[in-house]
């Protein structure tokens, strides 16, 4: 039997990078999945029919994740198609890095509408569903920088550490009722905005790494399947760094 057969996962921001990792990897583990994006584009089509590539059901969704109404319709509709939300990663996040003394109060209020208070509105949107069924795994995406902090990216960090400490609250209030919380903190990640840095930038980063590699959004989306599964029945609250000893 696979790892998440029979369970419904609901991820968003899906459409590349380490979202489209774990929707990749979700349904090849028998999943059926929800994905969201601001927008209907291409590469949102195209996770979509490569998850639909393992016969499981796969359903797209445009939704803003920073609104509160949009993300509480967002959970009724998947409700509605799919009946349960066994798993939730909250994956939607940007970036506007800047030195904080150039950095506006719009570049702030964005990062923390998208990054963190998005968190905030599909977790209080999925907690009825998920205390009456007695059972759910939520999965944060946070950060390293968050948990370390980095130059250049207040907003940003504050905006994961942000996460880390919403994420181990929720842990110790719902584990009561089987709903379990946790984060994953991706250190430097190989996908398509990372990999348009300079050489000069990527090799400064892996230099910083004990494995001496960049991670991939499929190392990411191998622990968002622990954390999805029963592997991980007994782990709730908690933040697992995966970023090849960065920080250790």
């Amino acid at each position: 039997m696979k790892l998440l057969e029979g369970k419904t996962a609901l991820i968003t921001g899906a459409s590349r990078g380490i979202g489209r990792g774990i929707a990749i990897r979700f349904a090849r583990e028998g999943a059926n999945i929800a994905v969201t994006n601001i927008s209907e584009d291409f590469q949102f089509c195209e996770v979509c029919a490569e998850c639909e590539k393992f016969g499981v059901k796969v359903r797209r969704y445009v939704s803003n994740a920073a609104d509160f109404e949009s993300s509480q319709k967002l959970i009724d509709d998947i409700l509605k198609d799919f009946n349960t939300i066994d798993i939730l990663v909250n994956n939607a996040g940007i970036t506007r890095d800047t030195l904080l003394m150039r950095m506006t109060e719009q570049q702030w209020d964005d990062v923390m509408a998208v990054n963190l208070k998005s968190v905030f509105n599909l977790t209080k949107a999925i907690l009825k569903p998920m205390m009456k069924q007695k059972s759910g795994s939520i999965i944060n995406m946070s950060s390293v920088v968050g948990v370390s902090g980095n130059a250049g990216q207040a907003n940003y960090s504050a905006s994961k550490a942000g996460i880390i400490g919403f994420t181990k609250s929720v842990a110790k209030e719902l584990g009561s009722r089987n709903v379990r919380c946790n984060a994953i903190a991706p250190g430097f990640i190989i996908t398509e905005m990372t990999d348009k840095l300079p050489e000069e930038v990527k090799n400064e980063w892996v230099g910083k790494i004990p494995l001496r590699r960049g991670g991939t959004p499929d190392d990411v989306a191998d622990v968002a399947l622990f954390l999805a599964s029963d592997l991980s029945s007994y782990v709730s609250g908690q933040v697992i760094n995966v970023c090849g000893g960065m920080l250790t």
